[in-house]
């Protein structure tokens, strides 16, 4: 248990700080999945929606510093070959 007043106050701090980036990981995640969804149902409109709506979300996750800057790319960049090829397949 901590025992300087510095120490107390981290601590309350860190058990804040837990939960919003709890929660901003969470709403990353749910994005991403709703983006997955929409290409496993074949539908290449709601696929583009979902994954031009989960992109901002990743970026601002990673410049909060709860995931990596270039895993917040990598991921970006994977789910818009797979819409691309969604559509590309949907045209074809």
């Amino acid at each position: 248990m901590a025992n300087t007043t510095s120490a107390k106050k981290a601590a309350r701090k860190a058990v804040r700080r837990t939960a919003i980036n709890k929660a901003r990981h969470t709403r990353m995640k749910s994005q991403v999945r709703l983006v997955e969804e929409a290409i496993a149902k074949g539908d290449p409109a709601a696929a583009a929606a979902a994954l031009k709506a989960a992109e901002p979300v990743l970026v601002r996750t990673a410049q909060k510093g709860i995931i990596h800057k270039k895993t917040a790319s990598r991921k970006v960049s994977r789910l818009s070959a797979r819409v691309k090829a969604l559509s590309a397949a949907a045209h074809a």
